[in-house]
Formats: structure tokens, sequence, C-alpha cells
């Protein structure tokens, strides 16, 4: 039985924590949290054998096989680090950390002790994917040129997003998935970007238009908000037609129109647990194979992504206190 600990027990760890349950050969095994009542509360309505009342405890525990990491963006490179110094897989969730230069300290961590290390954005594990990028590559809609992808809630007043000390913002929170959206179909290499946001008083970001232009003419226009409900709808824009994807964030259906706009095809995503089993899964072979980083996404992802993020709240003057450490 693999044996996955938690630490974090806020509303994702609770998902996950469905996750593990559905499925098979996995144990959500221990949870921790900086009170040790929280980690027990959680153990007990959660279903998991073990609590710990600090981090440091799970990681030491030996019989924890992966440790997924779930609390606030800023706390991800100090708890990861804690984490592979211990010897301990882990997967961290998005966003990977505040910023590129945290990214590069556990990713060399991660190499240099061969300790598994991974990024939890779901949205690169999906089997989904595979079908969308095939669509593409086989010519369903003709050569590409255009994606628009959307993804927002409104979540303005959560802590998680309106405090910088947090790493706070809608593009962490929320953008990072439009932006992975995009590589994930168009691919990193990019000529210009260009953007602009809409902050708080606060300072961190709370709406986000992104736009990515490729050598070869092709353009992706991302927006995100944590201001308002929003469709969160992906479109696929190419010579012959166009790709209509229900949800960014987890696609459940493709529609694929003719470019007089038909309705030509539609492709369904598999059932799911709750779509968080991908990661797990892939962590699970990765670490079985000897492996410090899984193919669904790369170290190098990883960093381009933080990378990318750096680079837009510089323009945009979203400082989180991470930054000047």
């Amino acid at each position: 039985m693999f044996k996955v600990g938690i630490i974090g027990a806020g509303h994702i760890a609770g998902k996950m924590a469905a996750t593990l349950h559905g499925m098979e050969g996995v144990e959500a095994y221990a949870v921790a949290a900086r009170q040790i009542g929280r980690a027990q509360d959680f153990a007990s309505s959660n279903g998991f054998s073990k609590a710990y009342g600090s981090y440091e405890e799970l990681a030491d525990d030996p019989q924890v096989d992966l440790i997924y990491v779930a609390t606030p963006h800023s706390l991800h490179c100090q708890h990861v680090r804690m984490c592979l110094e211990k010897g301990k897989p882990v997967l961290c969730e998005k966003a990977f950390m505040a910023n590129a230069r945290e990214a590069r300290e556990v990713i060399g961590i991660s190499e240099e002790k061969g300790v598994f290390l991974a990024e939890a954005i779901w949205t690169r594990y999906l089997p989904f994917r595979n079908v969308i990028s095939d669509l593409i590559r086989n010519g369903a809609i003709g050569r590409t040129k255009l994606l628009t992808a959307h993804l927002g809630y409104p979540v303005m007043d959560k802590e998680r997003i309106i405090r910088p000390e947090l790493g706070g913002g809608a593009l962490l929170d929320l953008g990072v998935y439009v932006l992975n959206f995009a590589l994930m179909s168009f691919g990193s290499d990019i000529s210009r970007i260009s953007s602009c946001c809409i902050k708080a008083e606060s300072g961190v970001d709370l709406q986000d238009s992104i736009t990515l232009e490729y050598p070869d003419g092709r353009m992706a226009q991302l927006l995100a908000t944590a201001c308002s409900a929003n469709d969160r709808q992906a479109i696929i824009n190419g010579e012959n037609g166009y790709i209509i994807l229900d949800n960014v964030n987890n696609p459940q259906k493709a529609d694929i129109y003719s470019a007089d706009h038909i309705l030509v095809d539609t492709h369904y995503a598999p059932q799911q647990i709750t779509g968080f089993e991908y990661q797990v899964q892939a962590c699970i072979d990765a670490i079985r194979a000897g492996k410090t980083e899984t193919e669904y996404m790369p170290h190098s992802e990883s960093l381009k992504v933080m990378e990318i993020m750096d680079s837009l709240r510089k323009e945009w003057g979203v400082v989180f206190p991470n930054d000047n450490i």
C-alpha cells in the first residue's frame, strides 16, 4: 500500500483526501497541521490513520511514501525544502512556488539529493489533455492560429487571494491555469508577452489580461479574475474551425466546430474520482521508477511558468515579501 501524507488541512487537502480514498493501492495515511487539534479533526473526518501537530513530524514518519504540500504559496518553499532534505518525495500544490528563485532552489535540492519533486498542477496530468493535443496535431481544425482561455471565481475576499504575504492575487491562484493551458497547447517558445492587471488596495492583482505571441504568428489571449464568476471556457481556433472546451480548469468535453460554425464532433473526458488521481498516480509511477520528476510536469516546465509569472508581476508592480528574501 502506497502511503500518502498531507501537509495542510484546508479545502484543497480535503479534495485530495477524497481522491486518495477512491484510488486502489493508495492509503490516505497521515495529515499534519500547525495545531494538533485541527490535524486530528481532519484525520477523523477524512479517514486518515495518523495526525501530527507539526509538519516535521509527518516528514519524519518512515511509513510516508509521498507528501502532498497543500499550504499557501508563500510557504511552499520552506515546506518542500524541509521534506526533500529529509528524503521525502513531494507533490506540491500549484502555484509551485512564490517565485522562480524559490523554484530553482527546491529543484536543485531535488536533483542533487535524487528525491522526487513535482508540481500539482492537475490540468497537466489529465488524460483528456492528450485528446486535445491529438486533435490539434491531427489537423481537426486545420493550422491553429489563436487560443483564448478564461478562468475566474468571485474569491477576491479570500485571505489566500488578498494577502501578498500569502503569495496572493489572481495570477498564482487562477492565471497559472490559463498560462499552463497555453503552454500545453501552443508550447513555450514565446516571442513576446503583453499584459495588464487591476490591483487590490493590498497590492495584489485581482484581474489579469495576458497575451502571448509566438514566432509563427500564433497568439494566446488569457484572462483570469478573482472578482467574478466566469465561463471558464477555452477556445482553440484554426483555419478550418475551432474547438470549445467547457472548462479550462478540468475539461469534460471538447466540441469541434467547422469554419461555418456547425458542430461536427464532440469528445468527452473519462469519468473521474476528482481529477486529482492522475497526478498522484504519475508521482507513484515516477517514484517507483527511481525518477526525480514526472514527464507530465517536468521541473523545467514548472520553472518556465514561474519565470513567466515573475516577469508579469514585475511589469505590474506586484511584490511579495518572499521576493525580497
